[in-house]
C-alpha cells in the first residue's frame, strides 16, 4: 500500500458520519458507510422532512443553474459540492452552455476520488476539483482562477453547506467570495430555516460526534446577499423558485438567486 493510499485511508474515518456521505444517505445513494446512515436515519427520525429537503436542493439546484445558464453565464464555482449524483452542475449548465467552466470545490476525499472520476467536462467546456475548506476562500479562488476567468461573471453555488459555519461566519465568507467575483456575478444559496423541527434535526444530527449542521434565521441568510439584486421570486422556499410543477411541496429550506451590480 502506497503512502497516499495509507493517507486516504485515514481521511476517510469510515468509523464517524460525513456531512456528504449522509447527506448521499438522505438521497437514496450508495456511496456512504453504515455509520453515515445510523445517522442519518437518527435525524431523519426527529425530523423526517430532512430527506425533502435533500431531494428539493438538488432540484433547486438544478433549476438555478439552468437558467442562469440560459441567461449566459458560463462559470460556475459550485462550494460544498457532495457526492456527484445526476444533473450535477456541469451536465445541467453544459446542457445549456457546451463551453461552461465549472470547479467543484469540497473537503472530503471520497468525494475528490468520485468527482475525479466522473465530474467530466463536455469536449467544448471545462471542469475541475478544488480540495478545501469552504471557509478558505481566498485559497479556494485563486485555485479556481486557474479554470475560471475571473474578468467574466461568476455563479457561486452555496448550497445546504454554510450551517457548518456560525451564521456570522456564513454571512462573512459568501461576502468573501462575492468580493473576488466580477460586476454581473450571481449567489445562488440555499439553507435550512429555523423552526421547532428543524432544531429538533439540528439537534439529532449533532449526536453523531461530528461538527455540528447550525439551522438559520431567514434573516442570517438574506444578510449573505446584503447589496445584491435578487432574482424573482426572490428569497422563498427552494421548492418556489421557478418550480417546474404545481403545487410543489413546501420544505423548511429557504433559498435565493442574486446577481452582483
Amino acid at each position: 500500500m502506497s503512502v497516499d493510499d495509507v493517507e486516504f485511508r485515514r481521511r476517510i474515518r469510515s468509523d464517524v458520519p460525513h456531512s456528504a456521505r449522509v447527506w448521499n444517505a438522505w438521497l437514496g445513494g450508495k456511496d456512504n458507510y453504515p455509520v453515515d446512515r445510523e445517522l442519518a436515519d437518527v435525524v431523519s427520525a426527529a425530523y423526517p422532512q430532512v430527506v425533502d429537503i435533500a431531494r428539493a436542493s438538488r432540484a433547486f439546484q438544478v433549476r438555478a443553474v439552468r437558467h442562469l445558464a440560459s441567461l449566459g453565464v458560463r462559470q460556475f464555482l459550485d462550494v460544498g459540492t457532495g457526492l456527484p449524483v445526476a444533473n450535477s452542475t456541469h451536465e445541467v449548465a453544459q446542457s445549456v452552455v457546451p463551453d461552461a467552466r465549472i470547479v467543484y470545490v469540497d473537503n472530503d476525499p471520497i468525494v475528490l476520488t468520485h468527482a475525479q472520476a466522473l465530474l467530466t467536462s463536455s469536449p467544448e467546456g471545462r471542469t475541475a476539483y478544488v480540495d478545501a475548506d469552504l471557509s478558505q476562500t481566498d485559497a479556494v479562488v485563486d485555485e479556481a482562477a486557474k479554470t475560471l476567468d475571473l474578468s467574466r461573471p461568476v455563479a457561486v453555488l452555496l448550497l445546504s453547506t454554510l450551517g457548518h459555519l456560525s451564521p456570522a461566519d456564513g454571512i462573512e465568507v459568501v461576502r468573501r467570495y462575492l468580493s473576488r467575483m466580477p460586476s454581473g456575478s450571481y449567489l445562488v444559496l440555499c439553507d435550512t430555516v429555523k423552526t421547532p423541527q428543524t432544531l429538533a434535526g439540528q439537534e439529532a444530527y449533532a449526536s453523531g460526534e461530528n461538527p455540528p449542521y447550525l439551522v438559520r434565521e431567514p434573516e442570517e441568510i438574506t444578510a449573505c446577499a446584503e447589496g445584491l439584486e435578487l432574482l424573482e421570486p426572490g428569497f422563498v422556499s427552494i421548492a418556489l423558485w421557478r418550480p417546474e410543477e404545481e403545487d410543489p411541496l413546501l420544505v423548511d429550506q429557504w433559498g435565493l438567486v442574486a446577481r452582483k451590480p
